[in-house]
């Protein structure tokens, strides 16, 4: 196969090189050179053409064949097609016809026992309607009748309220009565509690300010010993010579043992003081 493209090569270039033909589109080649390429040409062409080139051929004459089998079956079923429609129309006809005349007939049936159902229900209808109008006329005597009682019945039960609401307004308004007066009582109690406790607030502010005075008092009388004491100290005055004063001080003044008495009286009055108050005085 390479030969074929060789050969096929050569040959264009000998049909470029040749020497043209004045006035003329053609051109005089060396017929030997071509003959020899064309013959190489055809004996490097492969078989396998040949028998595509058969092959194809072949196809060809398949495409006929089938082609005109093609043709046959259609026209065959065509006419077939045809046969069957015809045969179902007819067929469909009769159907339609057996249907219809089933139809009728059904409709007669049917008209027929309509008719009978509707006399009957008519019947059935008109003696309902004496049944119930019996019955409504016996129903509604008895509901005039439970109506009238009802009627009555909540008549005098409305008077019975009517009474019983009257005594009841009557009894709430004395009620009422005593509960202004409770109120008043109330008030006039909270006011004499007010008041007590005024007083009360009272006293009680001027029993402390008392205590305070007499404590006060007590603490003038120990400054005042204090005083002294410590006058006597620095003008060179022994122990012996203050009576009154403890019978020792330490380094920071506080004084040891017993005192002059106004030890005693601030004791007295502390101890009066968380008697009445309930908490220690801080001096």
């Amino acid at each position: 196969m390479y030969r074929v493209f060789e050969a096929l090569d050569e040959l264009v270039a000998i049909v470029e090189e040749a020497r043209s033909v004045p006035m003329t589109a053609g051109c005089v080649v060396p017929r030997g050179d071509v003959l020899e390429l064309l013959d190489d040409i055809k004996d490097s062409i492969p078989g396998e053409l040949d028998d595509a080139q058969d092959v194809l051929d072949q196809r060809d004459t398949l495409i006929g064949d089938a082609r005109e089998h093609a043709e046959t079956t259609v026209a065959k079923a065509d006419s077939e097609s045809e046969a069957v429609l015809a045969h179902a129309r007819a067929e469909a006809d009769r159907i339609l016809s057996e249907a219809k005349a089933q139809a009728d007939r059904m409709v007669d049936e049917a008209s027929a026992h309509s008719s009978s159902l509707v006399e009957d229900a008519s019947e059935e209808a008109h003696r309902l309607q004496t049944s119930a109008a019996r019955e409504f006329e016996a129903v509604t005597g008895r509901a005039r009748a439970e109506a009238q009682r009802t009627i009555d019945a909540a008549n005098n039960s409305y008077d019975k309220s009517v009474a019983d609401g009257i005594a009841e307004q009557q009894r709430l308004v004395s009620e009422t009565e005593v509960v202004g007066a409770a109120k008043s009582e109330a008030e006039r109690i909270i006011d004499a509690a007010h008041a007590e406790a005024d007083r009360l607030r009272g006293d009680c502010d001027v029993y402390v300010d008392e205590k305070l005075a007499q404590f006060e008092e007590v603490l003038t009388g120990t400054l005042r010993s204090v005083n002294r004491g410590r006058h006597q100290l620095r003008t060179g005055a022994g122990m012996h010579d203050y009576v009154e004063y403890p019978r020792g001080v330490d380094e920071s003044g506080r004084s040891e043992g017993r005192g002059d008495g106004s030890r005693s009286r601030e004791a007295s009055a502390r101890h009066t003081y968380d008697r009445d108050h309930g908490s220690p005085l801080a001096v």
